[in-house]
């Protein structure tokens, strides 16, 4: 009779004063859930880590059922791949991130606490990572075709190979050339709608050196996500100069005055070092008297 008074008395008091905590069941709810994708590799993640708790995903294009991912269900992780079940990379999907008992404990409590997320669409919102590119100068040294590598993405084709970039966008994808003289800070830019762009005589100066960066451009997108990150800088190389286009007239005149000055200096100090040893010589015979005859 004792313990049924002091549990009757304990859970009134943890109405009055620790409503909140014990319908949570000390499961603190997630906190910040966002969304985490690069070339449609799609994370959900999260804070904090649990220690006596677990969480539990749930996903779904906005306004329908949701699902649960089979690896993300009573998990300790704070994060959840979601790449391969985000199949309509134009829907718009949420996910809500549930704060459980650990896996084979239970609970009276039917509505965990949980955390939703902010709605996420891949095709307007995963980042799209730096492409490769390679640098081919002509023969005649008139021309750079850069051939940019469509960035491979995190998901596979029926042929169960790795999809590209232009199999999702299509003529949407476009490159964004970032381009200047070696031995220069100016820049230029070039939009081209393929992956192998051509630079002449209208953008470069024959013979050159230039260095280039590269990165995707949807114009379709909102600004702040229309390009992608930039590549490494790559640069051509220029060609061999003549030693007079090397150093500039300028420069070996200069070299040129600098020698004949060093030259007539050192001729000049020959010269009066020569005078002032001979006038010491000429100076000491007068001063010794002459022998008698």
């Amino acid at each position: 009779m004792l313990k049924m008074e002091r549990t009757t008395f304990c859970r009134r008091l943890c109405t009055v004063l620790f409503f909140t905590n014990c319908v949570s069941g000390n499961y603190p709810k997630a906190q910040n859930v966002s969304w985490l994708s690069i070339n449609f590799k799609t994370l959900l993640m999260w804070d904090p880590k649990p220690f006596n708790y677990s969480y539990t995903v749930e996903y779904s294009v906005v306004g329908q059922i949701r699902e649960w991912n089979q690896h993300c269900i009573r998990t300790m992780e704070t994060e959840c791949d979601l790449s391969n079940v985000l199949t309509d990379l134009k829907a718009t999907y949420s996910a809500d991130v549930l704060s459980e008992p650990l896996h084979r404990v239970n609970s009276d409590l039917t509505d965990f606490p949980h955390t939703s997320s902010e709605g996420f669409t891949p095709y307007q919102d995963t980042l799209i990572g730096r492409p490769e590119f390679k640098i081919e100068v002509s023969k005649d040294k008139r021309k750079i075709t850069l051939y940019v590598e469509d960035p491979p993405i995190a998901l596979f084709n029926e042929q169960n190979k790795l999809k590209t970039m232009r199999d999702v966008f299509a003529d949407e994808l476009q490159y964004k050339v970032t381009f200047g003289k070696a031995t220069s800070t100016g820049k230029k830019t070039r939009i081209s709608a393929s992956s192998e762009i051509e630079l002449d005589r209208r953008d470069i100066d024959p013979g050159v050196s230039y260095c280039f960066n590269v990165q995707a451009y949807i114009p379709s997108r909102s600004t702040d996500k229309q390009l992608g990150e930039l590549s490494q800088t790559q640069c051509s190389p220029g060609a061999n100069k003549s030693f007079f286009e090397e150093f500039g007239i300028g420069v070996i005149a200069g070299f040129i005055l600098l020698v004949i000055t060093i030259i007539v200096v050192a001729i000049v100090v020959t010269v009066v070092c020569c005078q002032r040893t001979r006038k010491a010589h000429t100076s000491g015979k007068e001063g010794v008297p002459l022998r008698s005859v």
